[in-house]
C-alpha cells in the first residue's frame, strides 16, 4: 500500500547519494514522496559528493561511484528535486512517514532545527516510521518528549550513528554543485563536522538504549537497523541499504 512520505534534506550540504538512494528506492516501491528543505529550495549536493575521484581522508576509499554521480546529475537535470516545500510549512498530520537524509550540511540546518524537531516529535507521538541517515540522526536526539520530562525521543532505543573514527578533522567547506545566487548554500568553514554525532546519540539513548557505530562498515557490509519507529543507517555506504530497509518496513 502506497504511503505518503516526507523527506527532509539540507540546503547547505546534502550528500548526493544519501538522498538519491532512498529517493529512488521509495519511488520505485510506489510511495508518494514530498521533499522539504529549510529554505524551500532545491537541495543541491555538496561538490565533494558529486566528485567521482573523491577519496575519503579518514577511510581512504573512493566514496562516489560513477553510476551514482550520473544518476544524481540525471535527477538534477530532470528537476525531480525542484520545488520542495519549506520545513516550517510541513505538517506531519499530512504524511505517513518521516525520512531525514544526511550529509555534513545536515548538522548545520537539519539537526537543531526547531521545525524538524516539531516534525520528529509529532511523528513519534503518532507512531509513524521515522528514518534517519548519517548526521541527520542527530535530529532525533534533540526532539524531546514532553510526556517524559523532555527526554529525547531516542531514549531507550537502538540507533545507528556515524562512527567517531570517520569524523573529518580538517577545515571543511560546503560548496554546492549548480549553485545560484538564490541557492548558494553557505560560506561557513567548520573544523571537521559541526559536532561528533556518536557521542550525542550515546547520551540520548540512555542506559537502556544502544548505539551501533561500526567503523568497519562498507558497501558490502552496510549498517542499518530498525527499532520501531526508527530506521537508522550509518553513512553514505549504507544509503542503498537504508532505502531498502525503509521499503521493507513500510510494506
Amino acid at each position: 500500500m502506497s504511503k505518503k512520505i516526507l523527506i527532509v534534506a539540507s540546503n547547505v550540504g546534502l550528500w548526493a547519494e544519501e538522498l538519491q538512494a532512498p529517493w529512488d528506492a521509495l519511488k520505485k516501491a510506489g510511495h508518494e514522496l514530498t521533499l522539504a528543505t529549510p529554505k524551500g529550495l532545491t537541495p543541491l549536493p555538496m561538490e565533494l559528493s558529486m566528485d567521482k575521484d573523491f577519496v575519503d581522508p579518514m577511510q581512504n576509499y573512493h566514496v562516489n561511484p560513477a553510476e551514482v554521480v550520473d544518476r544524481c546529475n540525471e535527477i538534477l537535470d530532470n528537476g525531480e528535486w525542484d520545488n520542495p516545500i519549506k520545513l516550517e510549512d510541513a505538517n506531519m498530520d499530512d504524511y505517513d512517514t518521516l525520512v531525514l537524509v544526511g550529509g555534513p550540511g545536515s548538522a548545520l540546518d537539519i539537526v537543531g532545527n526547531p521545525f524538524v524537531h516539531r516534525l520528529c516529535e509529532a511523528a513519534y507521538k503518532q507512531g509513524k516510521i521515522m528514518g534517519g541517515l548519517c548526521y541527520a540522526v542527530g535530529a532525533f536526539v534533540w526532539a524531546r518528549d514532553e510526556d517524559t520530562l523532555h527526554r529525547s525521543i531516542a531514549y531507550g532505543h537502538k540507533l545507528v550513528a556515524h562512527p567517531r573514527e570517520w569524523d573529518f578533522t580538517g577545515n571543511m567547506n560546503y560548496p554546492l554543485v549548480r549553485a545560484t545566487e538564490e541557492n548558494k548554500g553557505t560560506d561557513i568553514v567548520t573544523q571537521g563536522f559541526a559536532f561528533p554525532l556518536a557521542v550525542i546519540v550515546e547520551d540520548a539513548v540512555g542506559p537502556n538504549g544502544r548505539v551501533y557505530s561500526d567503523p568497519t562498515a562498507n558497501r558490502e557490509k552496510p549498517q542499518v537497523h530498525y527499532d520501531h519507529p526508527f530506521v537508522t543507517a550509518l553513512s553514505v555506504e549504507s544509503s542503498i541499504a537504508f532505502g531498502d530497509k525503509l521499503v521493507e518496513v513500510l510494506n
